[in-house]
C-alpha cells in the first residue's frame, strides 16, 4: 500500500508534508503535490502534517477520491513533476481554496 494526495491539495500546495518524508516521495506540479507510489514506504508521517487533510493511506481514501490513486502514480512520473524535499510557501491564494471541493478541473498538469 501507499499514500495518496487527494483533491484537497489542488490550488493549495502546502508543503509541510515534504519536510517529514524520510524517502522524498513527493513530486511537485504547478498547483498540487503527489506521492510517487514506487517511493512511498507507507510510514504515514505525512498525514498529520497536511493542514488541509489531503493525504490518505490508499485503503482509507474516500470513495469519491479513488481516481487520485491512478492520478498520483501518473503525475509522479510526468515530465516537469520533480521531487520536492524542502518546505516552501503555499500558493498565494491557498487559504481561499483550502476548504473548497470539486477542484479537479483546477488541476494544472
Amino acid at each position: 500500500m501507499t499514500h495518496v494526495v487527494s483533491e484537497s491539495c489542488i490550488r493549495c500546495k502546502y508543503t509541510d508534508c515534504v519536510d517529514v518524508c524520510p524517502v522524498d516521495c513527493f513530486r511537485e506540479g504547478p498547483n498540487m503535490l503527489v506521492i510517487d507510489p514506487d517511493e512511498c514506504i507507507d510510514c504515514a508521517v505525512c498525514i498529520p502534517e497536511c493542514p488541509v487533510n489531503a493525504i490518505y493511506a490508499e485503503e482509507d481514501l474516500p470513495a469519491e477520491q479513488l481516481a487520485f490513486i491512478k492520478l498520483n502514480a501518473e503525475l509522479a512520473q510526468a515530465d516537469g513533476w520533480k521531487s520536492i524535499t524542502k518546505r516552501k510557501a503555499a500558493l498565494p491564494d491557498a487559504d481561499d481554496w483550502k476548504d473548497k471541493t470539486g477542484k479537479i478541473s483546477e488541476l494544472v498538469r
